[in-house]
């Protein structure tokens, strides 16, 4: 069982990470894949001892495949909000992953589309703003928004959540992170101000716990720069020729699922990175999908992979 940081950390005495001591006990994340912790990441250390990471491993057990809750579980909640992250923590999903954009005034918020119309109310709290693009709004303008009730009636309330108020608020959990930066062209120096993000709350940078990832991968080589002991992770297919230079500063590949064969699985592991398919939501692809071999599966109903895993 691989999951959770515990679980990885018990197969072995010690593990090695360059994190002070007390952040180590605000919790005990989920583990990326084994060949992820294997590479620039592991060169941080920190030492556990085999009595507590065995019992955060019977605590919660996990398979051998990374179960990452897209927006959260977002087939039941409302889209990158603390509600969808938190039921992704009760169906047992290993990590959550999540979009980050940025205000007017740059602040980190949380939302998938460049807009704010299709997962708030703001057409009818600004009406005179279309295109209601984010990088329009200040933080302040967007904490009005509703951004839950468009999903269902019982979500009425929640808010669109900062990157700050998302990391503390499912610090708890011991989940792992997966962070996009979405659309890293519209708001320069984000990457910046993400490490600046990941850096004020340090018990998300035990190793194994978060990876930044994006459609963009120049900007991932850019944070790459900024923060060399994050795992970083590239959203698409690479050319199986671009695989050996990508890997030169990435440690993970994201792509669509569909068309995705063992043998580039393979070469990807054969540079010491990992995969992770998106997004995946039905049981006979996910089966499909880990006896292909990849790493994780991120998917919008982690309840249904956590059935598949548990059999």
């Amino acid at each position: 069982m691989l999951h959770r940081l515990g679980a990885i950390v018990a197969t072995s005495l010690t593990t090695v990470a360059t994190v002070p001591t007390t952040t180590a006990a605000a919790a005990t994340p989920v583990g990326l894949p084994m060949a992820m912790t294997t590479t620039k990441a592991a060169a941080q250390s920190i030492t556990f001892t085999t009595a507590s990471a065995g019992a955060a491993a019977a605590a919660r057990p996990r398979s051998s495949v990374t179960s990452v809750a897209h927006r959260g579980a977002s087939a039941y909640a409302p889209e990158n909000t603390i509600a969808a992250f938190r039921l992704a923590d009760k169906q047992r999903a290993d990590m959550f992953e999540l979009d980050v954009q940025e205000t007017k005034d740059h602040k980190l918020v949380l939302m998938h589309d460049p807009t704010l119309n299709r997962t708030t109310n703001v057409e009818q709290v600004f009406p005179t703003r279309s295109p209601w693009r984010i990088k329009d709004f200040t933080y302040a303008e967007i904490r009005r928004l509703d951004a839950g009730s468009w999903f269902a009636a019982k979500y009425r309330g929640q808010r669109v959540p900062t990157l700050r108020g998302a990391l503390r608020a499912m610090d708890s959990s011991g989940m792992g992170l997966l962070l996009e930066i979405k659309k890293p062209e519209l708001y320069r120096g984000i990457e910046g101000r993400v490490a600046d993000e990941l850096n004020r709350n340090p018990s998300w940078l035990i190793p194994g716990r978060v990876v930044v990832q994006s459609f963009n991968w120049g900007s991932m080589r850019k944070f790459h720069h900024k923060m060399s002991h994050v795992p970083i992770g590239l959203i698409g297919t690479p050319r199986i020729a671009q695989l050996p230079k990508l890997s030169s500063f990435a440690d993970q590949v994201t792509p669509p699922h569909r068309g995705l064969v063992p043998r580039y699985i393979r070469r990807v592991h054969s540079l010491g990175m990992t995969v992770l398919a998106w997004t995946v939501n039905d049981a006979a692809s996910m089966r499909r999908l880990i006896s292909a071999g990849v790493d994780g599966i991120i998917t919008n109903k982690p309840d249904v992979l956590a059935r598949i895993t548990d059999s």
